[in-house]
C-alpha cells in the first residue's frame, strides 16, 4: 500500500510545482484562498441565477414577451460582477506606492530646476550668489517637499516623528493611515480588509467598495422578488423543487439583510468623513483619544464630504490635515434652531 501511495503522492507533487510554476499566485496561501473565495462567490451567482432560470418556465414566457426585463436583470447581474473585480483588483491606496510617487515627482522637479540653472547660467543670464542659492533652496523646499517634511505638517506640531512611523514598514504614516497585517503595507484611509475581495479598502477603493455594495444589495433583492414570485404561483411540481428554492431563498434573505445593513452603515460613513477602523478603535487612535465620540473631526459637512467622495477623488494621493483646536472647538458646539437654515450639517 505504501510503494502504490509514493509514486501517486510524487506525481501530485509533481503536479502542483509545475501549476506553480504556470500560476505563481497559487503558491502563496493566501493569494490561493483569496482565488478559491473569488471562483466560489462566482459560483454562487451562477447557481442561484441558473437555478432561477432552470426551474421557472414562467420566466422564460416573459423573457420572450418582455425582452427588456430580463435584459435588465442579466446587465446587473453582469455589472454587479465586473463591479466585484475591479473592486478587488483595485489599489487602496498604498503608503509606499504614494511615497515613491512624490520621491519621484521632487527628484523630476530637482532635475528640471538644476537643468534650467545651468542653461541661464550658461547663456550669462543667470549668476549664481549666495543669495540665489538660498532662493534656489526655498523654491526647492517650497514646490518638492520630501516625504518626511510632508507628512509632518499634516500633523499638530510638536508631534514627534516616531508616534506616527509604523514599525512594520518603516515609513512616516499620514493621518488615517494604518498597517494592514494582511497585506502587510500600510493604507490611507484604511476602513478594513476584507476577506471576500482578497483586498483591504482604503481612500483608493472605497468608492468603488460602495458601489459594489449598492449594485449586489440591488441584485440580491431582485432575485429574492424573482424566487417569491415562483414559489408563490400556483403551478404544480415537483416537492424537491420548492425544497431547493426555499433554501435558497432562505440563506439569500440573510445575505440581503446583511449587505443592506452594511450599504447604510458605509453611507453613513461617507455622509461623516469616517472609516470603520476610525469608528471602531475611536479610543485607541492617538489624534482621536480626545475628541468627543459626537465630533467628526475630518467631516466637511454631509454635501462637501459626499461630494469629495464620489466626484473629487481623481487621485489616492489626497493627504489630510489633521484640524486645528480652534475647527474641532466649532465642530463641538451643539447644533441650534439658526443651524437648520444655515445648512450646517450640510455645508
Amino acid at each position: 500500500m505504501v510503494d502504490f501511495c509514493c509514486p501517486l503522492r510524487g506525481a501530485c507533487d509533481r503536479a502542483c510545482e509545475r501549476c506553480y510554476r504556470w500560476f505563481p499566485c497559487l503558491a502563496d496561501p493566501a493569494q490561493r484562498s483569496s482565488l478559491l473565495l473569488k471562483v466560489a462567490l462566482v459560483v454562487l451567482h451562477l447557481v442561484y441565477a441558473g437555478v432561477l432560470f432552470l426551474f421557472d418556465g414562467d420566466l422564460i414566457e416573459k423573457a420572450q414577451e418582455e425582452p427588456w426585463y430580463i435584459a435588465l436583470y442579466l446587465l446587473l447581474f453582469v455589472a454587479t460582477l465586473i463591479q466585484y473585480f475591479v473592486t478587488a483588483c483595485s489599489s487602496p491606496g498604498y503608503v509606499l506606492d504614494v511615497m515613491r510617487a512624490v520621491n519621484e515627482a521632487n527628484a523630476m522637479f530637482t532635475n528640471r530646476f538644476k537643468q534650467r540653472q545651468t542653461a541661464s547660467s550658461k547663456n550669462g543670464a543667470f549668476v549664481v550668489s549666495s543669495d540665489g542659492n538660498q532662493s534656489a533652496r526655498n523654491l526647492l523646499g517650497s514646490n518638492s517637499t520630501s516625504w518626511s517634511k510632508m507628512v509632518m505638517d499634516l500633523y499638530t506640531p510638536g508631534t514627534s516623528i516616531r508616534t506616527f512611523t509604523c514599525s512594520y514598514c518603516n515609513v512616516e504614516q499620514p493621518p488615517r493611515t494604518k498597517h494592514c497585517h494582511d497585506c502587510d503595507r500600510c493604507v490611507l484611509q484604511f476602513d478594513h480588509h476584507c476577506v471576500w475581495l482578497g483586498t483591504c479598502i482604503g481612500q483608493g477603493n472605497h468608492c468603488r467598495f460602495w458601489w459594489y455594495i449598492c449594485e449586489e444589495t440591488a441584485l440580491c433583492l431582485w432575485t429574492g422578488i424573482l424566487y417569491i414570485t415562483y414559489l408563490t404561483a400556483d403551478i404544480s411540481r415537483a416537492w424537491w423543487k420548492d425544497a431547493f428554492m426555499i433554501l435558497l431563498l432562505i440563506f439569500l434573505s440573510i445575505s440581503l439583510i446583511f449587505l443592506f445593513l452594511l450599504l447604510l452603515f458605509h453611507s453613513y460613513l461617507v455622509l461623516t468623513n469616517q472609516t470603520t477602523y476610525e469608528l471602531v478603535r475611536r479610543r485607541r487612535i492617538p489624534y482621536l483619544r480626545g475628541i468627543p465620540e459626537r465630533v467628526y473631526p475630518f467631516s466637511k459637512g454631509a454635501c462637501r464630504n459626499l461630494y469629495h467622495f464620489c466626484c473629487a477623488r481623481s487621485s489616492i494621493y489626497d493627504l489630510e490635515q489633521l484640524p486645528t483646536a480652534q475647527e474641532l472647538e466649532e465642530k463641538s458646539k451643539p447644533f441650534t434652531c439658526l443651524d437648520a437654515f444655515t445648512c450646517r450639517c450640510c455645508c
